[in-house]
């Protein structure tokens, strides 16, 4: 049984994804997938009363469906005296599968025990589903922390930093910008944000300035973890970009 909080911070592997339309737009779609959107979004459609193609827009990346992982950030944190280090790396590229298989193959690797977690932000609701269901789709074994059919709700290595904000309340999402912002965790100033992925990476063909993008996410989301767990934030001299 896994313990209520994580002891040893080096265990946790903080991660962000950054997600696209497979097809940027609406009518490159072929004519079935294009249907089974429509299907899966009728009622959201119903509700905001936006067509199938504005739907599209808005949901195309991040339907696991019909989207796919540009990149994944990843940061680990290290004890150093009294303070912590904090590196950041990025899997990212064209080809999602590459891009699975390396996070996957660090998973196995160096995250493999049950002492093991991964946390994001919106984690549980997203990011980790997410990769496991491309992973699927890419028919690439699960690594043991997304495999998780059948745990109960204490034996899943998942640790969410909008759920510790929560206290229990699961009524509202909480964007990372507004507790950074709140909490007073400093944050680089971007030059983008989640809803300009999609075009830097269709129309730019920026990805590197979508990696940027998620290196940024990650450190904060590691530094919003600390914030409400009782730690010290990482000083900006002891994180390290790779």
């Amino acid at each position: 049984m896994r313990p209520d909080h994580v002891r040893d911070l080096s265990k946790i592997l903080f991660l962000d994804i950054e997600t696209v339309p497979q097809v940027y737009h609406w009518n490159k779609l072929d004519p079935r997938t294009a249907e089974l959107f429509n299907t899966k979004t009728r009622f959201d459609q119903e509700r905001s009363g936006k067509s199938p193609e504005e739907m599209y827009g808005d949901k195309g990346g991040i339907l696991a469906e019909f989207g796919k992982i540009v990149c994944i950030g990843v940061g680990s944190l290290r004890k150093e005296g009294d303070q912590y280090a904090m590196r950041v790396t990025t899997f990212h590229g064209d080809d999602e599968l590459d891009v699975l298989e390396r996070f996957v193959d660090l998973l196995n690797r160096h995250y493999d025990t049950d002492d093991h977690w991964l946390c994001g932000h919106n984690g549980k609701e997203f990011d980790f589903p997410y990769i496991a269901r491309r992973c699927v789709v890419h028919r690439i074994k699960l690594p043991r922390l997304l495999d998780i059919a059948g745990l109960k709700p204490w034996e899943v290595g998942h640790q969410d930093t909008m759920n510790l904000w929560s206290f229990g309340d699961r009524k509202a999402y909480t964007s990372l910008a507004l507790l950074t912002h709140i909490l007073g965790i400093p944050t680089p100033k971007d030059d983008i944000s989640g809803a300009d992925v999609a075009r830097v990476y269709w129309e730019d063909k920026d990805l590197e300035r979508i990696a940027t993008y998620c290196q940024k996410d990650v450190v904060a989301t590691t530094q919003l973890y600390l914030r409400l767990t009782g730690h010290e934030l990482v000083r900006d001299a002891n994180i390290t970009l790779v």
